[in-house]
């Protein structure tokens, strides 16, 4: 069966977006050339992306003309690669069920389906950001696996990673690094639910 794996950065005080000054801003995550090269050995062993409707209409706006940029990073030309070739499924009640090809929209049963999802052909399922979708994959007990990108910053404010937990979960650390930015990346397998 395939899992489904929550990327995401977060400040230490636990928040995945700032909403100082009413905008959603992202301006805080460090994003250094060894940490993309890290995430990106992650990303090319898995097949599909995970997303709520926020974050993939901030994806479609950018990667699929990332790598024609004048000034595309490598970082940039292999992301968008794989970003091209990858199965997105998002988590939407507006877009429509035909939006893209390539792309699955989930706006009802999510259980049901997501677990469809799990038991089909492919790699992990990664999660990206998507504060709302996971929400919504944790009340359903459907993630398997937190990567938690932990930025030395306190942000005070903002869109918390956990949120309305239900129920105690059990955490196995599987890996931690960290990186010179001073950034610390933590796996953690979800054990099991009390």
């Amino acid at each position: 069966m395939r899992k489904i794996v929550s990327f995401a950065h977060v400040s230490l005080d636990g928040f995945v977006a700032s909403t100082a000054e009413g905008v959603h801003s992202l301006g805080w995550i460090s994003f250094t050339e060894d940490l993309f090269r890290y995430v990106e050995q992650r990303i090319g062993q898995t097949d599909t992306a995970l997303y709520g409707r926020l974050t993939y209409q901030m994806m479609e706006s950018y990667w699929p003309t990332a790598a024609q940029q004048p000034n595309a990073s490598d970082h940039d030309r292999a992301h968008a690669r794989w970003y091209a070739s990858a199965r997105k499924v998002v988590l939407s009640t507006t877009l429509p069920a035909n939006h893209a090809a390539n792309t699955q929209i989930i706006g009802s049963n999510l259980n049901e389906e997501i677990n469809r999802l799990r038991h089909s052909e492919g790699g992990d399922i990664l999660l990206f950001g998507s504060p709302t979708a996971t929400h919504a994959l944790m009340a359903e007990n459907l993630i398997d696996e937190y990567w938690l990108f932990i930025n030395p910053v306190l942000l005070g404010q903002g869109i918390p990673l956990f949120r309305h937990i239900q129920q105690k979960t059990a955490l196995r650390l599987v890996n931690s690094k960290i990186f010179p930015s001073g950034v610390m990346c933590v796996q953690y397998e979800v054990q099991a639910t009390q």
